[in-house]
């Protein structure tokens, strides 16, 4: 089918997006999918920390089992693959079991387990959810919605304690405010969330028609930008500046060099807005001996000792979780801190196969979103499913960034990026068979 240049990519005409019907059956309501949107909700909201009498009911994990439980059965039933197939499952199932091979060779083989039934397993079922059970347009939009809504409270929280003057006690002049809670319950992670979901928040505001719709994508980007800057995070300036410049790129080898150059313009727009002291304590990430906090000289030592100790156990490595034991030895005494830096957790916990299969994982999905770039913007009809394509890539960067300087190995971020890496493959595949019909037919 020949290259349709009659509309601008990140325009999309109506008529266009509607040229192309969804599957007859893979609607983006369902009871799996539903309970994978609530699972999500509860992940990135943690309502049960506002009120408590949700622990009892334990809402994430009853959603992830009827979600789980609904898919299967509607699998069986359609005669369909539970899992999809491609390198970056088959990496996961590696990478899982090389995590439960080296349990018996952990330091604390129960740390590991616990660790590993308690968080990891989570984490990797919740990939497994998402490139399983987002299947078409329909359901891909929906979640990048339900990511772009929760996106708001958390950036709102963030303003507010600042506006408020809700800070952590840091023992010098330099004012961290609160985290939010659950997976943001600090203010470094509360800005790694808001940066991972800034990509999708943008494809929805590309790819929305409505005026309302983009209002709302607008609105959520226009506080989370901002909100990740008062979280005073140097790991979140950098991946937020490695956002804006992935974005600037995938805009540009479209074509669009004009919202390119206007997104690095208002980037750098910002900077006399910057609250006080921000730019101090960007400084000190090249002049780590600036630090009047410690923690850039302590994450470098960190860095060193986590080094040795790979050379030490480069095979099995010191067993899942375990760098904090390791590291507390190889120092001569105990700090009970994480290194810093997931590429060095998987290192250290799991040896060098751990970390090979990790980078394989993060490169196979990244390549597996860039195929289904540039496949899907040939085809006008399939052009927001290149921009959720692009966004995922945006998110991959921006993580594997982040993933420098957090202790973030075994937790959500990662997996819900893959995931939808993933799910854009079956997205396209989805909407794509159309057009090879029509094609076939003429």
């Amino acid at each position: 089918m020949a290259e349709s240049t009659g509309a601008i990519w990140w325009r999309p005409e109506a008529k266009a997006a509607e040229a192309v019907p969804l599957i007859p059956g893979a609607g983006g309501k369902s009871l799996a999918f539903g309970g994978l949107v609530l699972f999500t909700v509860v992940l990135l909201l943690s309502p049960q920390t506002f009120f408590p009498v949700l622990k009892t009911v334990r809402i994430a994990l009853v959603a992830a089992g009827v979600a789980i439980a609904a898919h299967v059965m509607d699998a069986t039933v359609r005669r369909e693959p539970v899992t999809p197939s491609g390198p970056e499952v088959s990496i996961t199932v590696a990478l899982l079991g090389w995590t439960v091979l080296t349990v018996p060779f952990s330091l604390w083989p129960g740390g590991s387990v616990s660790l590993l039934t308690d968080q990891y397993i989570k984490a990797l079922v919740f990939f497994w959810m998402i490139a399983a059970m987002i299947t078409n347009r329909e359901r891909l939009r929906t979640f990048a919605w339900s990511l772009t809504v929760c996106s708001i409270p958390l950036a709102v929280m963030a303003l507010f304690h600042f506006a408020k003057g809700d800070f952590l006690s840091t023992g010098t002049s330099i004012k961290r405010i609160e985290g939010y809670a659950g997976l943001s319950g600090n203010p470094n992670d509360l800005a790694l969330t808001l940066n991972l979901l800034i990509p999708f928040t943008g494809a929805l505001l590309f790819t929305t028609r409505s005026l309302p719709g983009r209002a709302l994508a607008l609105f959520a980007l226009l506080i989370s930008v901002p909100a990740v800057i008062v979280t005073f995070s140097r790991a979140g300036f950098l991946t937020l500046a490695a956002i804006v410049l992935m974005g600037a790129i995938c805009l540009m080898r479209r074509g669009a060099v004009l919202p390119a150059i206007a997104l690095l313009v208002a980037a750098l727009s910002i900077a006399p807005a910057l609250p006080n002291g921000y730019l101090e304590r960007l400084s000190t990430i090249v002049d780590i001996d600036a630090d009047p906090t410690g923690s850039a000289q302590g994450r470098w030592t960190d860095y060193q000792v986590a080094t040795e100790v790979v050379i030490a156990n480069p095979i099995l490595g010191v067993g899942l979780g375990q760098d904090i034991l390791a590291l507390n030895a190889a120092r001569g005494r105990a700090t009970w801190r994480s290194v810093h830096n997931a590429f060095l957790e998987y290192a250290v916990d799991l040896g060098i196969p751990g970390i090979l299969l990790f980078v394989s994982l993060l490169v196979a999905s990244f390549a597996t979103a860039r195929r289904v770039e540039r496949f899907t913007s040939r085809f006008l009809p399939l052009r927001d499913i290149s921009v959720f394509a692009a966004a995922a890539q945006i998110a991959l960067v921006g993580f594997a960034v982040a993933a420098f300087f957090h202790p973030i190995a075994y937790q959500f971020y990662f997996f819900c990026v893959a995931g939808l890496a993933v799910a854009v493959k079956n997205v396209s595949r989805t909407e794509a068979q159309p057009l090879r019909t029509q094609v076939n037919d003429r």
